[in-house]
């Protein structure tokens, strides 16, 4: 409850989503994000695809997860900033690397990518407008 608040209390654009539409959208892109991102450490575990082309989609998983406890855990705007960043830059690098092996993982992370290039921009923006709170 009292994270809640704290995000309330943020200043936040007059585009930015209610926070009710958060979960409803990460639900349907966590399944998007286990079987396509499943696939890809299943066929570099399997030898089918070189293990380099799984790293960006490891470290993803990695900043994804780190973002929560960063934001509201640590309410630190700075650090989600950058973190969210990483989510995209990886996401970026995790898509060209896949296209060449498997073009439906790229193509069906499309939706993520569209989430994570508007939550960095929303990020961005509630970080900057509340550089001196």
């Amino acid at each position: 409850m009292n994270t809640y608040n704290w995000y309330q209390t943020l200043k936040k654009p007059s585009w930015a989503p209610p926070s009710s539409l958060f979960g409803p959208v990460w639900t349907i892109l966590y399944i998007i994000i286990a079987v396509s991102f499943g696939t890809v450490f299943y066929k570099a575990a399997t030898k089918e695809l070189p293990y380099i082309v799984a790293l960006p989609f490891i470290l993803n998983l990695i900043f994804n997860a780190a973002f929560t406890p960063l934001q509201f855990g640590l309410k630190n705007n700075l650090l989600a900033a950058i973190d969210i960043l990483l989510v995209l830059i990886t996401l970026v690098w995790a898509l060209i690397a896949i296209y060449p092996h498997s073009r439906w993982i790229a193509l069906v992370n499309i939706p993520y990518l569209a989430w994570v290039t508007f939550a960095t921009v929303l990020q961005l923006t509630i970080t900057f407008i509340n550089r001196n709170a």
